[in-house]
Formats: structure tokens, sequence, C-alpha cells
């Protein structure tokens, strides 16, 4: 399936863009984080299992096993703080 992933904030910065399009038979948001993990280098240090990661699916707050559908729109965001 085709979606879109957008990263935010500091991962954003780590891989250098703010979204790109994935061909992936993915079925949930895990099975997703894990082959972009697989890409190596900065994916892998910036989506790595230890590290504090939200997720959203098409705007809504998400969990590892959410599944995914054609065409949705993942989000990858450190947690934010705000003061």
């Amino acid at each position: 399936m085709k979606l879109t992933v957008r990263y935010f904030a500091s991962i954003r910065e780590a891989l250098g863009k703010g979204s790109e399009v994935v061909e992936t038979e993915a079925q949930s948001v895990d099975a997703l984080r894990q082959m972009l993990i697989a890409r190596g280098d900065a994916y892998a240090q910036s989506l790595a299992r230890g590290k504090a990661v939200r997720v959203a699916i098409d705007k809504v707050m998400a969990s590892d096993s959410d599944p995914l559908h054609e065409g949705c729109e993942v989000a990858f965001f450190p947690p934010v703080t705000g003061g």
C-alpha cells in the first residue's frame, strides 16, 4: 500500500526531510516503524525502539498495534513539552 509518512521536530532534522510517500506491505504502525528502522543510519537512530516517539494516523494519536490503510498519513514525532 502507498501512504504518506511525516516527520516532525528532531526526527525531521535528523532525516533531512519533513515527509515522504512510502510503498509498504506493513499492516501496523509497529511494522512500518520496523521497516523504516531497517533503512539504517538516521532512520535507525531517530526511530529506535528505546527512543520516545509518538505516532498519529490521519492526525489521531495511535499506538504501535494500530492498523494502517491505503492512503493514510502517519506522523512520527518526539514527545512535546511546553511552558
